[in-house]
């Protein structure tokens, strides 16, 4: 194994896109329709039907789509939603956008994920919702959860942005959920750029959260321009612009195609890594739970007491060497905005944003990359 400086930098991630997406998005452009039209419909039932669930609403980004499932659940000013505040900021911003409170609860150090503990910590005579996350791809434990919001009475919203091609219980990630939110921003697997998706069962959901991200009408654009006769819609309720194009979608219905392949390919990598990692005393790398698989979305590794050396420091030495490493998932309630927010204890997740950092990893990432990134962990300590 070499820890010499590589001949490239070493990126944390990469989107996986090619030709094939290019003239996807090309073939869109020449059709002359670029806005929200067939090929997002044919995005929307494509990557249901590949997640479980009976229907899929594209929208501009995740953040709309949790934005957009609040509303749906009926989430509203004065109400209080439990939340992780081991995500990005996005999570619990889509709260404070229906007028309700963030609810922080606290995460399981293994997953990084809320817990039906972890939850009930925390759950009030004032909580209206629960949004779980599938943290850095890594699926919470859905049997359990699910069953405990539907006993207490909750809506259970996932947050479901880095988990494409992750499962539960053998399932994928999505299949059987109330309210499923997806991101395709180019961190995520499956890219499209920027984009979300929301997977649902319920088809009256579905009508409604079509109307709220086109400006509330009865009617979409795509429906008035190919009807032959003047259509006249209406506006039943004041809503958004939270519109995919047909380009995006064009690019998304060709990664979806591939998204089998790449989580092969990062799980395989991910067990390499672990291979590397294991007599490295002190760093704990994520893994699969034992009710799932995760896609490996992100690689993080939590630092303990007995390798010696803390988090920053690893960060600065690496990227030194030519590697892009991040820390690990922040903590929203530790950010400026939530400054106002005084949450009940979260020592766990503390720990994970203090002793956590992100490797590498993503579809070129090749072995050399991995035995440099290596190198510089153990020559740290050695």
């Amino acid at each position: 194994m070499t820890t010499e400086v590589p001949p490239r930098r070493i990126p944390v991630m990469l989107p996986a896109l090619g030709e094939e997406e290019a003239l996807a998005a090309a073939d869109a452009v020449r059709s002359g329709w670029v806005a929200q039209g067939p090929r997002v419909a044919a995005f929307e039932a494509a990557f249901a039907t590949g997640v479980g669930a009976a229907h899929g609403v594209a929208v501009s980004s995740c953040t709309a789509a949790l934005h957009l499932a609040l509303i749906s659940v009926g989430v509203e000013p004065g109400d209080e939603v439990i939340v992780p505040s081991l995500s990005f900021i996005a999570t619990a911003n889509a709260v404070r956008y229906v007028g309700a409170t963030s609810v922080f609860a606290d995460v399981d150090l293994s997953t990084g994920n809320l817990t039906v503990a972890t939850v009930d910590a925390v759950r009030t005579s004032r909580t209206r919702a629960v949004i779980a996350v599938h943290q850095g791809g890594v699926p919470f434990d859905v049997a359990a959860l699910r069953d405990a919001a539907s006993r207490w009475g909750l809506p259970l919203i996932e947050d479901a942005a880095c988990a494409a091609g992750s499962t539960a219980y053998g399932r994928p990630v999505g299949s059987g959920s109330t309210i499923s939110a997806w991101s395709f921003h180019p961190r995520k697997l499956l890219t499209t750029g920027e984009g979300g998706m929301l997977t649902v069962d319920n088809p009256e959901w579905v009508a409604r959260l079509r109307r709220l991200r086109e400006h509330g009408m009865n009617v979409s654009a795509a429906d008035r321009h190919a009807s032959a006769q003047p259509v006249l819609e209406a506006y039943l309720e004041t809503a958004f612009n939270y519109r995919m194009t047909d380009i995006q979608a064009a690019i998304g219905l060709v990664q979806l195609g591939r998204l089998e392949e790449l989580v092969t390919h990062r799980r395989a990598l991910a067990a390499r890594y672990h291979e590397l990692l294991a007599d490295i005393e002190g760093l704990v790398p994520v893994r699969d739970p034992e009710y799932g698989e995760t896609n490996f979305q992100s690689f993080w590794v939590l630092i303990n007491r007995e390798y010696g050396v803390g988090r920053d420091e690893v960060l600065a030495e690496l990227a030194a060497t030519g590697v892009s490493a991040r820390r690990g998932i922040m903590a929203a309630h530790l950010e400026p905005a939530y400054a106002d927010v005084t949450p009940a204890p979260l020592p766990v997740t503390e720990r994970l944003t203090r002793d956590t950092l992100i490797l590498p990893l993503h579809h070129a990432l090749t072995e050399d990359d991995q035995n440099h990134i290596v190198g510089v962990l153990r020559k740290l300590v050695s």
